[in-house]
């Protein structure tokens, strides 16, 4: 190759659970020599800009990345609504724009970019798999296609065949039917599933729905990627892995979410809450999250906090700005035990020795976070695939308790399963395993773990493919 480096260009997905890994994956990618330039939607940015208190032109999220050494560019895109534009309100609309208009402006930039340089690289694409644009672009300018992964394998797995779940009638899934023993996905046991633990498009009957049109022709796509990571850890779900790689070369590299460098990744503007934590008892505290967009309704809501009353237990919650969902004297009646924030540092609350769990959406992120820090989870997901990273959690890993049964919830249940999660008498076996998984992924990041030796192998079959002439 000579004197060529590596350059990734990366279009990540524009949610926060994916903005998280992928910037991080970034940094990996440069940390490892490779010269990144990574492209954000220009409401990303602003809201970045926003989070941080500083002007649109200002906001550079990776200027202390560059300040360390790291090659990293950055530049924005428009995805053809302005930057005040509800795309959480309006996501059928802003979806519609990403699966029919967006693949032509990636298209174009990715063109300039190629087309301005005068260095000598060898550019490979990194891309979110719910994009299908990789495939055709990737292919019209000589580059190598990675797609990235930011959920389990088991739903990687499962989606990546859909097509032949589709055949036997599992995609969608018809009738009534409690739990479904899925035993046709090549290289893989028969798994026996509860239905309602089936990500959300196994439910939706609508061909038309543009979740499920994005997520069908994202896994027909994928399947021309020449590499593909996971944010997940072999030991995790190796059989989902390994199955994988019976396709395609597919690499375990999570956890990705952490940096110690100062990456600006946060949507919103974070509370630090760590004095208030440093004055509360050892694993005494309950974290309290469901995530960027799963926003809790107002039935919910009060139950939750009445049950938080309840419990007695010292609380950090997480409600969004604006949310109103709160009964009227909650943070009068709780002001002595706990603390609202509209957004903080989940990583640097999770790792406080004061927190003692955490009830939680079941964000893939989320979780991933939480088992490195080693703290149990209580489980209500909400959609997407929640409802399968439950299942991972409680049933497969024994690292979690559910709440209600992911059914109406009450008040007295959720003061009883916080008690039980908190209380180390009750809680023990909990914490246990808990402790022994968390165990398991710190010495997967070691030098000689499998997450290590994985993003290096792929690194090295990334640069052997990227030596041949076909590929410029």
């Amino acid at each position: 190759m000579g004197k060529k480096r590596l350059h990734a260009i990366m279009i990540g997905f524009c949610y926060q659970g994916h903005i998280t890994p992928f910037t991080n994956l970034a940094i990996k990618l440069a940390s490892s020599g490779c010269v990144v330039t990574f492209v954000h939607p220009e409401f990303v940015h602003h809201m970045l800009a926003k989070a941080d208190g500083v002007n649109v032109g200002e906001a550079d999220p990776f200027i202390g990345a560059r300040q360390s050494g790291l090659d990293i560019r950055y530049t924005t895109i428009s995805d053809g609504f302005p930057p005040d534009f509800d795309r959480i309100l309006n996501y059928k609309q802003h979806w519609e724009a990403i699966f029919l208009d967006f693949p032509s402006r990636v298209d174009e930039l990715i063109g300039n970019i190629i087309h301005s340089g005068d260095e000598p690289f060898k550019h490979f694409l990194v891309a979110d798999t719910l994009y299908s644009l990789p495939a055709c672009i990737a292919h019209k300018y000589n580059m190598l296609n990675v797609s990235f992964w930011t959920q389990p394998a088991l739903v990687f797995t499962l989606y990546y065949h859909l097509g032949l779940l589709r055949e036997k009638g599992y995609f969608p899934i018809q009738g009534d039917e409690e739990s479904v023993i899925i035993d046709v996905v090549p290289g893989v046991e028969p798994i026996k599933i509860k239905t309602k633990d089936l990500t959300s498009n196994f439910h939706d009957l609508d061909a038309t729905s543009i979740t499920k049109r994005i997520t069908v022709e994202a896994f027909e796509k994928v399947k021309h990627a020449d590499f593909i990571l996971i944010n997940t850890v072999d030991e995790l779900e190796h059989e989902w892995v390994s199955a994988m790689n019976q396709n395609q070369p597919t690499y375990a590299i999570g956890p990705v979410n952490f940096t110690k460098l100062s990456v600006l990744k946060s949507l919103w503007s974070e509370t630090d809450c760590v004095e208030w934590l440093s004055s509360k008892l050892r694993g005494s505290v309950l974290y309290v999250s469901f995530g960027s967009l799963a926003q809790s309704n107002q039935q919910l809501a009060e139950e939750i906090a009445n049950g938080l009353l309840l419990s007695g237990v010292h609380f950090v919650w997480v409600i969004r700005d604006g949310a109103g969902i709160l009964p009227d004297r909650f943070e009068k009646d709780s002001k002595d035990r706990g603390v609202i924030v509209s957004w903080c540092n989940q990583n640097a609350v999770l790792s406080n020795p004061a927190i003692g769990g955490f009830l939680t959406h079941c964000g893939w992120n989320s979780i991933l976070e939480t088992i490195c820090c080693g703290v149990p989870m209580i489980c209500y997901p909400f959609f997407a695939d929640q409802p399968t990273n439950r299942k991972l959690v409680v049933d497969d890993w024994k690292v979690g308790i559910n709440l209600c049964n992911g059914i109406s919830v009450d008040r007295k249940e959720v003061a009883e399963k916080i008690k039980e999660l908190i209380s180390t008498e009750t809680s023990s076996s909990l914490r246990d395993e808990m402790k022994r998984m968390s165990s398991v992924v710190h010495k997967a990041l070691d030098e000689d773990g499998s997450t290590h030796t994985n993003f290096h192998q792929f690194l090295d079959d990334l640069w052997a493919k990227a030596a041949s002439a076909t590929h410029g």
